[in-house]
């Protein structure tokens, strides 16, 4: 995270921190669980502030996805093993007793009288997350897990109140946001990422109809993303390519009145500020282009001839990089091409 805040990022947000133990992946996810977690957090949102960012954080819980390899070693389901001595608290929970796909484990589905807990699960991650000192909180309701779960008719079979109606589905995702944000104090920013549109039921009407709901709770940012539902990676209603998921973006900020922000494909110092210019979105985020280029933002604010003396950079470097373009002239970055607009 630092690299990023010290690459000229405005904000920083760690990825999908779990509010409880079952929720977590894998054996490397972050977790928020317990407040003996809040003075390691403390150190990484001193050392992106340090660097010039904004800290943020992602709330997560995996549910069926749970239990996993890491993706680079396959991402399959673990199995029991002497390296993991809570195997049992570990447990898959979710919506319903569905597995996806049909060979993985079949998580429990979480009782009537389990909801309210984990609710309150993540209405506590946020009150760790502000004492830690966060500036910004993302629920993660998108992807294939466990506020996805509940939302998609493809993983929710409930015949209570979470299950069925549309807006009994999106109770569960409500019901969180409502315990986020009153521990979350009304002067931080609340984002809310959604898949959008999954190809398994849930799609932008209902993910519109859901903006508008949680706007009235506090929510005031939707992170506007795809997929993760069966199997698939990403979902588009067009061929994947730059920006692909863009529209999604625009049509969430368009309709709900919410403020939107775009994520996907953004590659392009010229295409970023195309999509902000244009009224697609409100923000842009970008997450494996900036580990292939952890400097982007500075790189885009000199492409964009925003910052001439490199200020979105911490002191040290600025100095280094406006001597080097004061003193030698005609020096190209190596990072320098044409971009998409051009």
């Amino acid at each position: 995270a630092g690299r990023f805040a010290a690459g000229g990022a405005g904000l920083v947000i760690m990825e999908s921190t779990k509010v409880e133990r079952r929720g977590c992946g894998t054996v490397g996810d972050l977790g928020i669980w317990k407040d003996e977690f809040i003075p390691g957090l403390k150190r990484c949102v001193e050392f992106i502030r340090h660097n010039g960012a904004v800290p943020g954080l992602q709330l997560g819980h995996s549910g069926r996805k749970a239990r996993r390899f890491r993706p680079w070693e396959g991402g399959a389901p673990l199995a029991p093993s002497p390296d993991i001595d809570d195997w049992e608290a570990w447990e898959l929970v979710s919506a319903s007793a569905l597995a996806s796909p049909a060979s993985d484990p079949t998580p429990r589905a979480l009782s009537r009288e389990e909801i309210p807990r984990v609710v309150e699960a993540w209405g506590e991650g946020a009150r760790r997350a502000d004492e830690a000192g966060f500036e910004v909180l993302e629920i993660h309701g998108a992807h294939g897990y466990l506020i996805h779960q509940f939302l998609s008719p493809a993983s929710n079979r409930r015949n209570d109140e979470y299950g069925g109606s549309e807006l009994n589905r999106m109770r569960f995702c409500i019901e969180v946001v409502e315990a986020v944000r009153a521990r979350w104090p009304a002067r931080k920013p609340l984002f809310l990422r959604l898949s959008v549109e999954d190809n398994a039921g849930w799609g932008p009407e209902q993910s519109v109809a859901l903006a508008r709901i949680v706007k009235g709770k506090g929510v005031d940012v939707i992170d506007c993303s795809s997929g993760g539902m069966t199997g698939a990676p990403v979902v588009s209603a067009g061929p994947v390519g730059y920006g692909y998921q863009v529209p999604y973006a625009e049509r969430i900020r368009r309709e709900a009145g919410i403020v939107s922000m775009a994520v996907g494909l953004i590659v392009h110092a010229d295409q970023a500020e195309a999509i902000l210019q244009r009224g697609q979105a409100d923000l842009v985020a970008l997450a494996r282009e900036v580990l292939y280029n952890p400097n982007w933002a500075m790189d885009a604010a000199q492409k964009l001839g925003l910052d001439r003396d490199f200020a979105s950079v911490p002191p040290p470097q600025a100095y280094w990089l406006a001597k080097r373009a004061s003193s030698v002239k005609g020096v190209v970055p190596s990072t320098f091409q044409k971009g998409m607009q051009s």
